[in-house]
């Protein structure tokens, strides 16, 4: 009976790896990447925690562990959004303004996904830290929570940048008959990173942290962009080059991989400039 219960475990944490954004180490190198990209400007603790920054990244998938039910539940919309689910509507800048759209178009919230959304909370939450920051830059706690914090935003900031977590068809293309083809190609573009030796020195190349006026609608446009190379996905992995690497797939993947560094970078960074102007808490 023991026997059956592990294989059974087994199959769920194998099940949960396969519905990750890059794999953990992935998320963790594109993190440390964005760190040692920062500025003098910010605070020197904070860029020199590259390290836990990128060990932090991972944890938002950890949180989906299939025997944490409830925290499962909660957390795993936060990691991608279905854009085709909107119906071409504008997006709403309030996470419970898109849930009663998408039910007013009969989609369900929870399978559509609320990824910009986790993106602007976790990027309010930073701020909110760096603002106490300024108010006790020796402060131990704060320190620990700007890192925190700033870990969990850089997740998901990589799962922007990974163009299958913007579909509705990501783990397959639709086929003809209205079957799905090239199932398992989520998994591969995952893996990519770690299994392919991808370093934080080169993710980092060319990344410059940019001031940003309107931090939702950069996030919609990042969003955005990385739909747009959905059928390159697919077209490579056609050709078996996520199966066994060619050039071009590692430039694609690198690629985007530089993409989610800057958009952390950029995060991280206008979370810094934005807490000198925010109001008191309370």
């Amino acid at each position: 009976m023991r026997k059956h219960f592990v294989f059974a475990v087994a199959l769920l944490l194998v099940g949960a790896t396969a519905a990750m954004g890059w794999w953990v180490k992935g998320h963790g190198t594109i993190a440390e990447a964005a760190a040692a990209r920062l500025p003098e400007g910010m605070p020197q603790f904070f860029r020199a925690a590259g390290k836990q920054l990128a060990h932090l990244a991972g944890d938002p998938d950890r949180w989906k562990n299939p025997l944490a039910k409830h925290l499962r539940a909660a957390e795993a919309p936060d990691h991608f959004i279905d854009l085709e689910n909107f119906e071409g509507n504008e997006l709403p800048a309030d996470r419970y303004k898109a849930a009663a759209l998408l039910r007013k178009l009969k989609q369900q919230p929870e399978r559509t996904g609320m990824l910009p959304y986790a993106i602007m909370e976790d990027f309010d939450r930073l701020t909110c830290a760096f603002y106490d920051l300024r108010a006790e830059p020796e402060n131990e706690a704060v320190h620990m929570k700007c890192i925190v914090y700033a870990g969990n935003l850089a997740h998901f900031t990589g799962d922007a940048a990974m163009p299958l977590h913007t579909t509705r068809n990501y783990d397959g293309k639709p086929g003809p008959n209205g079957g799905m083809l090239q199932r398992g190609i989520h998994a591969k573009i995952d893996a990519f990173p770690e299994k392919n030796g991808l370093t934080a020195e080169e993710i980092g190349r060319g990344v410059e942290p940019a001031q940003i006026d309107d931090m939702w609608a950069h996030i919609l446009k990042r969003v955005q962009e990385s739909y747009k190379h959905i059928d390159r996905c697919y077209e490579l992995d056609a050709a078996g080059a996520f199966d066994k690497p060619t050039a071009e797939s590692r430039t694609f993947i690198l690629e985007r991989c530089r993409v989610g560094a800057q958009f952390t970078a950029d995060t991280w960074y206008n979370a810094w400039l934005r807490s000198a102007k925010l109001g008191p808490h309370y």
